[in-house]
């Protein structure tokens, strides 16, 4: 299969895996699976990664930015002017531009706050952010994110970290098929078929942290992942079947003996 690689803002991004940094038991184990995953992104919660305290490790010791894309979000952020701050002070620190935007609605859910987040998309955007938004599966929302400016829709496809995997396909679909930035399915996926439904309904990447690092095996979960999302790729561009009321035999019905 020829080069499959797709846009984010401005930069050319080969995996459509995109991994988290998170819940890993250290950073060892994280580097050795963002190698696993195969993934070109990082997401960085800016909130709580140290740059403070000189005696703990830090990730970049683990992850060389210049191999890899890292990606500030603003996990932990409840309002627009948090959310702010935090990327602000990201760009700041390592003169990030392309950022994840995170504002969630509360704590028991962490469903995205979607007012909140269209007021920081805004401002983000007029800033020259490049900012990819996790947000509800609304397609309403996400139309009007796109109008706004984002550079790629993050619809979740169940809440964050509870791995019950893409609950409303129906949703995701009029999403991928309203709008022309990429949709990247962000929270939920539980294992590696949920990753490969996402990409067969045409998704364009997936954003994986907990299924990846709360698994017994955190390295051989994050190769099944890479292996799901090209297969469900490669799937969603042969063209599946049509769906059939009725049995159609496999071999021919004519000429028996």
């Amino acid at each position: 299969m020829k080069k499959d690689n797709f846009k984010i803002g401005k930069r050319l991004i080969k995996s459509r895996l995109i991994v988290g940094t998170g819940k890993y038991k250290n950073f060892k184990q994280t580097a050795e699976a963002v190698k696993a995953s195969g993934a070109d992104i990082v997401t960085v919660a800016v909130r709580r990664v140290n740059i403070l305290d000189k005696k703990k490790p830090v990730l970049m010791d683990y992850l060389d930015p210049k191999k890899i894309i890292y990606l500030p979000n603003t996990a932990g952020c409840f309002t627009a002017k948090d959310s702010l701050r935090t990327l602000r002070l990201a760009r700041e620190m390592g003169g990030w531009k392309l950022v994840k935007l995170e504002v969630l609605g509360d704590k028991k859910t962490l469903y995205p706050n979607m007012i909140e987040t269209l007021k920081a998309t805004e401002i983000l955007v007029k800033e020259g952010f490049e900012v990819m938004v996790y947000s509800s599966d609304d397609p309403i929302i996400a139309k009007k994110l796109e109008d706004l400016g984002a550079s790629a829709i993050m619809p979740l496809a169940s809440p964050i970290g509870s791995g019950r995997g893409i609950k409303n396909k129906l949703n995701l679909s009029i999403i991928i098929n309203k709008i022309k930035v990429p949709v990247i399915v962000d929270a939920g996926i539980g294992t590696a078929s949920d990753a490969a439904i996402a990409m067969e309904l045409g998704c364009d990447g997936v954003l994986i942290n907990t299924a990846i690092a709360k698994a017994t095996n955190p390295i051989l979960m994050a190769r099944s992942m890479k292996h799901a999302v090209i297969a469900g790729r490669e799937s969603y561009l042969a063209g599946r079947i049509k769906l059939q009321n009725f049995a159609s035999a496999s071999s021919p019905v004519k000429g028996l003996i």
